[in-house]
């Protein structure tokens, strides 16, 4: 059986911490927690966690310095980190990865985004660490296998549906143009024209949904597209 990714919270706003352990332990990871940057390093040399979530404004050691030693040491260098900050201006989101961070989340965010970041970092960092299985509400992807479930019923996608679908349960919520839904799912180094999106979009959602099932699929005016949050509830 495969050990489910340890996660190492640093954060030192309690409510936050037990937020995010909760969430995370519910999602199946492994947790532990602290708000201080010492005990953090400590914990990471004793353990190597397969993720950290680091906040930024920490006492003593900040976060930027935590993470900046933790990439100036080999045994630490590969450690996955996701910034979590107040801080949204774009010069400190640059400073963040810049010193090393591997995704940046800006207070306030929903914990269903902030799983979603979990999971991608690891599949990008550590693929072995992460869940093939993806669900979103009713539907299940299985990036394995390639299959597609809703509830019982098997959905059968061809490849850029599927492609697109993985893309979107990937990043629940958040809307996507039609130009960065091609270059995530068809390259940016491939000419295709925008309304091409919106065909495969159409043959999407005719899989997905039979007559009277909720859409899981959101429309935006002259925004894009987006897999809607209240379908999961």
């Amino acid at each position: 059986m495969k050990t489910k990714p340890l996660v190492l919270i640093v954060e030192d706003e309690a409510a936050l911490t037990t937020l995010l352990q909760y969430n995370l332990e519910k999602e199946g990871y492994r947790v532990i927690e602290t708000a201080d940057g010492d005990e953090a390093a400590m914990i990471v040399d004793e353990q190597q966690p397969d993720l950290v979530l680091l906040d930024w404004m920490l006492p003593q050691v900040s976060g930027i310095e935590l993470c900046r030693r933790f990439r100036g040491r080999s045994e630490t260098r590969n450690i996955p980190i996701i910034m979590l900050t107040a801080r949204g201006e774009e010069a400190d989101r640059v400073r963040g990865l810049d010193t090393g961070a591997d995704d940046y989340i800006t207070k306030p965010f929903s914990m269903t985004e902030l799983l979603a970041r979990v999971r991608a970092v690891l599949r990008r960092i550590r693929p072995a660490l992460a869940d093939d299985v993806v669900t979103f509400g009713e539907v299940a992807v299985d990036r394995a296998t390639h299959r597609v479930r809703r509830r019982d019923r098997e959905i059968h996608l061809g490849p850029t549906e599927f492609r697109l679908l993985d893309h979107l349960i990937q990043h629940p919520g958040r809307v996507f143009s039609r130009e960065q839904l091609l270059d995530a799912v068809w390259g940016s180094d491939v000419y295709v024209e925008a309304r091409t999106v919106d065909v495969h979009i159409g043959r999407l959602r005719k899989a997905l949904n039979n007559p009277g099932e909720q859409d899981p699929i959101r429309t935006v005016r002259s925004a894009g597209y987006a897999l809607d949050e209240h379908f999961r509830n």
